[in-house]
């Protein structure tokens, strides 16, 4: 049994001094009839001709946020996820008894029910005058209160809740006590019910595949491991949904996506969580090229949904959503934010003799495909503001992609980034069943056992694409990342419910 603080105990008395007053601080039903906007709207339209006169029958239920005690009378802030509104509790109303078991055993945080007419008071804030009340939850533990300090002369109130470590763990507290947070979590919703919107609209179908699998594959990624034992089988929790995505094209099904969780056992970052939201489409007879034109059209559609508009400000830097962003080859932003022309090394030995030539230093076990990526990563993306595609990669960092045609040694993909970093992957994927095996069998081969860049050769997939797989564009997009675009969040961890951390031991 854990230790109690001394104001825990103290709303523990309190909460067996309610029960002795015959009334149980859990009970099983509960009555609203308006929600706080509800009530506020419906006053708006019909507000009674003395304002200072209770007039309608209202109920509603919410978290006490504030209490105000003027002798026999009180103001209490009730919160609902609609909003808030003022409660006017008085003796004449409830009774000496009833109005002293209020002022003995309600708290901050306490879940309440209360039921009256709307007025209007002096200040002009419109009010519930409480005819009867009753606990729906007495909170024990006291949330984080807000504080106020002065600075300058000028009071400054804030969340006594806001270092990020305690608001990660304690998400229920944060979102309990930062109304902005709540926020953040409304507009992801609306974010993915754009998407859907979106692609529905465009004639997709959404699906769902599976996230326990026999083999992991459709990334570059350490998977999670984990065993069923009825089926003495290992399985994976994927890392994309990519094969089995494209496994129906084969099927039939043209155009399907999916969103949903994705699990990749590798390091956190303010980009990174080892388990996050993506999504996925895929899409017959199409290229990348048009995958281009749909993606710019879907991030202009959502952006319009959730903000309003096209424009907006991330961590500082304005960035215009509209369709038409620039396309860059891959090749050429290197050559001009690091200065390295990857088109004259084609070996991985005579790249990075040129990055050293540079003072670049790199793994010297690294593939040619991986010293590009780094080249990528370090000097072109953090330029890349605006939302941008870069396009044509190498075929060793890109195993499920087509060849552009002429050079076997580039393929049709893009990355798209704004804010400095990627937004979302796509490809014009690969559909021939006997080149796809010997990429599979390339990847094993170049890549140690235990390297995240290794994709398993899974014979599945391949009798799928040996019953004739339609030719076809692919896209992955982090909804996470997303979110903290147009949410301006600088953090992953600011747009997932309950993100991972180390033990608090640590």
């Amino acid at each position: 049994m854990r230790d109690y603080t001394e104001l825990e105990k103290i709303r523990l008395a309190k909460l067996e001094r309610l029960r002795a007053a015959g009334q149980e601080p859990y009970p099983t039903r509960a009555e609203r009839s308006h929600t706080s906007a509800q009530a506020l709207a419906e006053y708006a339209q019909h507000p009674p001709a003395d304002t200072h006169t209770a007039a309608g029958a209202y109920t509603v239920a919410g978290r006490i946020k504030a209490i105000r005690v003027m002798g026999k009378s009180a103001f209490v802030h009730l919160e609902d996820g609609a909003g808030r509104l003022q409660l006017y509790f008085r003796t004449n109303d409830l009774g000496e008894e009833r109005y002293r078991l209020f002022q003995d055993v309600f708290d901050l945080g306490d879940f309440v029910q209360a039921s009256g007419g709307l007025f209007t008071t002096k200040t002009g804030e419109v009010t519930l005058w409480v005819k009867d009340f009753r606990m729906l939850a007495k909170a024990i533990s006291p949330l984080p209160a807000a504080k106020e300090e002065i600075v300058d002369g000028q009071k400054r109130v804030y969340s006594a809740f806001d270092n990020p470590e305690a608001r990660y763990r304690e998400r229920y507290a944060d979102l309990a006590v930062n109304a902005e947070v709540r926020e953040i979590f409304r507009a992801r919703a609306r974010i993915c019910s754009a998407l859907r919107k979106f692609l529905d609209g465009q004639g997709f179908l959404e699906v769902e595949t599976p996230i326990l699998q026999p083999l992991y594959g459709g990334a570059a990624a350490r998977p999670f491991v984990t065993h069923h034992n009825q089926l003495h089988q290992d399985l994976y929790l994927r890392i994309s949904f990519e094969l089995y995505l494209k496994r129906l094209l084969v099927g039939g099904l043209e155009r399907v996506y999916e969103i949903g969780r994705d699990f990749r056992n590798e390091g956190v970052s303010f980009k990174h969580n080892p388990e996050f939201t993506q999504l996925e489409f895929y899409w017959a007879y199409a290229d990348y090229e048009q995958v281009m034109r749909l993606t710019e059209n879907m991030i202009a559609f959502v952006a319009d949904e959730v903000l309003g508009t096209r424009t907006l400000t991330y961590q500082g830097q304005t960035l215009n959503l509209n369709p038409g962003w620039p396309r860059v080859p891959l090749a050429e932003g290197i050559a001009e934010f690091a200065g390295v022309d990857i088109h004259a090394h084609p070996t991985a030995a005579g790249l990075l003799r040129a990055m050293e030539a540079k003072g670049i230093h790199a793994d010297p076990k690294s593939t040619r495909g991986k010293l590009v990526e780094k080249l990528l990563g370090d000097f072109v993306e953090p330029h890349l503001i605006q939302p941008t595609f870069i396009v044509d990669y190498p075929r060793d960092i890109s195993p499920l992609a087509k060849a552009r045609p002429g050079d076997d040694s580039v393929v049709e993909r893009f990355e798209g980034y704004m804010a400095g970093f990627e937004l979302c992957n796509a490809f014009t994927e690969l559909n021939d069943p006997l080149d796809q095996e010997q990429r599979f069998i390339e990847m094993g081969r170049d890549y140690a056992a235990d390297s995240e860049d290794t994709h398993p050769l899974d014979e599945d997939y391949l009798r799928a694409m040996r019953y004739g797989m339609p030719p076809n564009g692919g896209f992955g997009m982090g909804v996470d990342r997303l979110t903290m675009l147009l949410t301006d969040k600088a953090t992953i961890r600011e747009v997932i419910l309950f993100p991972h951390l180390r033990s608090r031991e640590e």
